[in-house]
């Protein structure tokens, strides 16, 4: 791992363990093993390591989807892919999708962090909500849209519907970021859930 890599790694973990507030740029070149001055000719300024922690993020999730073949942020080429889906491939993307936010190192970590700086720091507690709830409410409300749009699924109200779909997946999650062992049984409610959501929308299955 260069150099740039580990700055991003350690910080990351000091932050998880600490807080963003509380973590110093001093800690993290010690925690990479090098002298503050050679941190900066990397990142200017602590806040420049994060945006980059984000970068990371946001271009680890598009490897993810790439994986699983499709976009992840393109909700009217999503929508396309979804409507041709079986509900068994569905299943599948759905817990391959779950376990990709429960397990990735970088989500976990940095998760673990806004949920120790929410009630400290606005900022914070905006790209929290931001990331785990504002991004993935507004692209699945609009491939959800499309899809209703088509017939496929049958609602008089797409924002609650999304709601229904989002609402039980994000507290799966934190669920499991608080108690590990609940993973199994989650990954059970979560096929339950799609599945029902499904019956609930008056999904054809393919």
């Amino acid at each position: 791992m260069d150099t740039k890599k580990r700055i991003l790694d350690e910080a990351l973990t000091l932050f998880s363990e600490k807080g963003y507030a509380n973590v110093f740029v001093g800690e993290i070149a010690e925690r990479v093993g090098i002298k503050a001055p050679s941190l900066y000719k990397h990142y200017k300024n602590k806040r420049a390591i994060f945006d980059a922690i984000i970068d990371e993020m946001n271009q680890r999730f598009e490897e993810q989807a790439k994986a699983m073949n499709i976009n992840g942020t393109d909700a009217a080429a999503d929508s396309k892919i979804y409507m041709d889906m079986s509900e068994e491939h569905l299943l599948k993307l759905g817990r391959e999708f779950f376990l990709y936010y429960l397990h990735d190192d970088y989500n976990k970590r940095f998760r673990k962090m806004l949920t120790i700086e929410q009630f400290q720091d606005k900022e914070l507690a905006d790209i929290y909500t931001k990331l785990y709830v504002d991004d993935p409410m507004t692209y699945q409300g609009m491939l959800l849209g499309m899809v209703a749009a088509s017939g496929l699924l049958k609602t008089d109200n797409v924002a609650i519907m999304t709601l229904h779909f989002y609402a039980p997946i994000y507290y799966l999650l934190t669920i499991c970021d608080r108690d590990p062992s609940r993973e199994p049984k989650a990954l059970e409610t979560l096929d339950e859930h799609i599945k029902q959501f499904n019956r609930l929308y008056g999904r054809t299955n393919k």
